[in-house]
């Protein structure tokens, strides 16, 4: 079964823990001293926080999916939505091992799918959407200079090459 994600670039990570905790009515499934994730059923959500963006608010949505052939599903369309597609395959982000794929909505919204096949001790590298990027004034497209900070999390790196 698929899960909607939603990840939020956040200013103090423990005010927000504490606020969503008590919104939520639920403790994070994982706490970091940058980064939190509530596993919800109701409603089905993968909700993650960090304070790793240069920019607070909604960072990025996503679809998670629990099997390689929902996986595969979702891979198919994202192709199918006549839109750029970066498959950055296995990586290591967001304190979990996972193989995702990433796309923007026509405003430029990033979204990523992903499947999560284990946990990390570290938070993980950042991928460079620059390539998917196509609404350059879109919310969630940062301008050149208004870039997140280096090792945001999904979100592309200051001065990387496309």
């Amino acid at each position: 079964m698929k899960r909607l994600h939603v990840h939020v670039s956040v200013e103090d990570i423990a005010r927000s823990v504490r606020f969503y905790s008590t919104l939520f009515a639920a403790e994070p499934a994982v706490l970091k001293p940058d980064y939190a994730k509530w596993m919800l059923e109701d409603p089905r959500v993968n909700f993650a926080i960090s304070t790793r963006s240069g920019q607070t608010g909604l960072d990025h949505l996503g679809i998670q999916v629990e099997t390689q052939d929902e996986l595969h599903e979702v891979y198919g369309r994202l192709r199918a939505a006549d839109r750029p597609v970066l498959e950055e395959g296995a990586t290591t982000c967001c304190y979990a091992e996972s193989e995702k794929s990433w796309i923007t909505d026509p405003q430029g919204l990033s979204w990523e799918t992903f499947l999560t096949s284990g946990e990390s001790t570290v938070y993980g590298d950042s991928v460079d959407l620059g390539p998917i990027r196509t609404a350059a004034a879109a919310c969630c497209t940062p301008t050149a200079e208004a870039a997140p900070e280096a090792g945001a999390c999904c979100s592309p790196k200051q001065g990387a090459a496309a």
